[in-house]
């Protein structure tokens, strides 16, 4: 079972940097804002949700029965799965391969839910992702981490937190462009597999107590970051300019 608080404030409660977590659903546009919130501030970038999409992605190669648990969990050691924190060029390799690209199919997409349900896994990847928060927080002036359950257990006592959100016909829409190669990738197809996934990821995407919430809906992704960017300089005395 994975812990939520104490093995976190451990690891990078003490140190001076700054941690934004910042969660919300798919099409949202959270990942866009972190982004660009990372290079505002000068911070490291992690996109959680690629990790989980990197290890669905080589079970899949690997041709593993996704819904067979204890398959997955056999074979859950083996990938080295490696997430870059620079926000002007994040990377996620496993083995060494980039993956970047194939981790995006609608295929993956409608299959990481699966994967990322098994509590296994979580505490696998939820270790990993506190070790690099970890690192960035000790070894500079800290990072945004965005995905899903960020705030309430991956990073809970994250100094800044703000959960990003948007109307579903809106999340459908910015999803489905972000997916144009793929001609079946029609918004109302996307808003049926969001629907599910929103479903399916319902126990890992509660919003922090704490949390600002952000709907995106009808704001710029400039607007977006500029109200982030206004918190963390708000809490944090981080720098203007």
């Amino acid at each position: 079972m994975v812990s939520t608080g104490v093995d976190e404030m451990q690891r990078y409660g003490s140190q001076a940097g700054l941690v934004i977590a910042m969660d919300g659903p798919s099409g949202s546009g959270k990942s866009t804002a972190a982004r660009r919130v990372a290079v505002e501030l000068g911070l490291r970038y992690l996109d959680t949700g690629a990790m989980y999409r990197a290890l669905t992605w080589w079970l899949t190669d690997q041709q593993v029965e996704l819904a067979d648990t204890q398959a997955v969990l056999a074979r859950l050691p083996e990938p080295r799965i490696v997430a870059g924190t620079d926000p002007a060029s994040p990377q996620i390799t496993v083995d060494g391969q980039d993956v970047a690209g194939p981790i995006r199919t609608r295929e993956i997409s409608n299959s990481v839910s699966t994967v990322a349900a098994i509590p296994q896994v979580r505490e696998r990847l939820i270790g990993m992702q506190r070790d690099i928060i970890a690192a960035a927080v000790a070894g500079g002036p800290g990072i945004v981490a965005e995905g899903r359950d960020i705030g309430t257990v991956v990073a809970p006592h994250a100094a800044v937190k703000v959960f990003i959100t948007a109307s579903e016909d809106i999340r459908a829409r910015r999803r489905s462009a972000d997916l144009a190669a793929d001609p079946a990738a029609t918004v109302d197809t996307t808003r049926q597999e969001q629907a599910l996934r929103d479903q399916r990821d319902a126990a890992q995407s509660a919003m922090a107590a704490d949390a600002v919430e952000i709907d995106t809906s009808r704001l710029s992704l400039d607007e977006v970051v500029d109200l982030v960017v206004g918190l963390a300089r708000d809490r944090q005395a981080v720098p203007h300019g």
